[in-house]
């Protein structure tokens, strides 16, 4: 007989099954409990609530484990590359090296953007955030492929949309930043991979094809697979929600960014320079801030340290450290800082304080820094975090609609006017 958990309620109980998960999670299934006894829970911020079930990714935060279909965190950023990751992600497997082949064959030629997406972008003031011009093109896509809103298409047709995102979502993520500069736009070279392509339209200009230092391209690409999918925080279920109502890819993903955009989620490594500059504006003073940060009292916090989720070590942490030190080592940077980052880290990692609080460098500290180091520019740094992301967010996307899960519709407790007779203005 399978478990069940009981609910004691006017007299009356109600049996509501347990749900467990590959790795022992345990829910409970509250999924019959309005129709059974008129009761709805309430969870702000939905921090205890399961929306779905789900194959992709496993997240332990009390241990620092981190999983793609199974596959550890450390495994895939030490031996694959960004584009496996991806096709881990989208079709379960890791793809055989035919497979990569072609998944990277029919990437690098669906890289080119129409051009009237150019006439988009150049309405866009030189001022405006990547992240609003990204979010904007990517929902523009829909305009260009109209037989994506169906959502009766075959399964052929609907992976030729997966493909397209992949594949032109740098393209438009680095036209944001030629938008930022006022810069002519440069396009893909499909002779460059995933990485390398992305950052040669960020840093080339029509009169100078940049040349791709492999060290900086590889760290990119590592930092692109610990993005690629977090489970179920606000940007992922935002796709899935969106999706679920049958909306296009291209929508669901474009509101994904809008999600991510905030500061409370990726924003937050753009929240790490942001606050390094203060200190070095306020004379580099590191001992100050970190009294600040020790004091109760204090509104202060040290951004980049810590996580909502992981409550021992972000495991991507560990991994993206040694890539920062490498471009730091391979770019000689002098740079004051990326030397306030630095000395930050060795308070956090030698202080008691600091480690009986679990509040280590996370993976925004160590991104913050690498982007830093490469010149992408603070405003930059979310949108780097929407490239990584876009695996997963397609992933989550596919799943749930090959799932067939219903339409996301959250309830509510109602705490407003009770019934009340309306009032002509004239008597107000």
């Amino acid at each position: 007989m399978s478990e069940k958990a009981e609910l004691h309620y006017n007299d009356k109980i109600y049996e509501l099954p347990i749900i467990k998960g590959s790795e022992k999670e345990i829910a409970i299934d509250i999924t019959k409990l309005r129709g059974q006894s008129g009761l709805i829970t309430l969870d702000r911020g939905f921090k205890n609530t399961g929306s779905c079930e789900s194959s992709i990714t496993f997240l332990n935060g009390e241990e620092g484990i981190l999983r793609y279909r199974g596959y550890s965190i450390e495994d895939l950023a030490e031996k694959s590359n960004f584009l496996e990751v991806a096709f881990l992600l989208i079709y379960n497997e890791l793809p055989t090296q035919e497979e990569l082949n072609k998944f990277t064959k029919d990437i690098s030629e669906h890289s080119l953007v129409h051009e009237d997406v150019k006439s988009i972008l150049d309405g866009f003031p030189s001022k405006s955030h990547p992240m609003g011009v990204l979010s904007s093109l990517v929902s523009s896509l829909t305009a260009f492929y109209p037989k994506s809103l169906d959502p009766n298409r075959s399964a052929e047709q609907i992976n030729g949309t997966i493909i397209r995102a992949l594949a032109k979502l740098p393209t438009l993520a680095a036209w944001s930043f030629k938008n930022r500069k006022r810069h002519p736009i440069v396009y893909p070279l499909n002779r460059l991979d995933y990485t390398e392509n992305f950052l040669h339209m960020m840093f080339s200009v029509p009169t100078t094809e940049v040349s791709v230092n492999p060290v900086i391209a590889k760290a990119l690409d590592k930092l692109l697979i610990l993005h690629a999918d977090h489970e179920q925080n606000c940007s992922t279920s935002t796709v899935r929600i969106v999706g679920s109502s049958h909306a296009s890819l291209y929508a669901s993903v474009s509101a994904g960014i809008a999600a991510l955009w905030g500061p409370l989620h990726g924003g937050a490594n753009q929240a790490v320079i942001e606050m390094l500059e203060d200190i070095k504006e306020d004379g580099g003073n590191i001992e100050k801030y970190v009294a600040k940060a020790k004091d109760k009292n204090d509104s202060f916090r040290l951004m980049g340290f810590g996580h909502r989720v992981y409550k021992s070590f972000d495991p991507r942490a560990t991994i993206i450290k040694k890539a920062a030190d490498d471009v730091l080592k391979e770019l000689k940077i002098n740079d004051p800082v990326l030397d306030i980052a630095k000395r930050l880290e060795n308070v956090a990692l030698e202080d008691d304080y600091f480690k009986q609080r679990n509040l280590y460098p996370n993976v925004d500290f160590y991104s913050g820094i690498i982007y830093r180091a490469l010149g992408i520019p603070t405003d930059m740094f979310t949108v780097m975090f929407a490239l990584g992301r876009l695996p997963g967010w397609i992933a989550q996307w596919k799943e749930m609609r090959e799932n067939h899960e219903p339409i996301g519709r959250p309830r509510q407790v109602y705490t407003g006017a009770i019934s009340r007779e309306y009032i002509s203005i004239e008597n107000r």
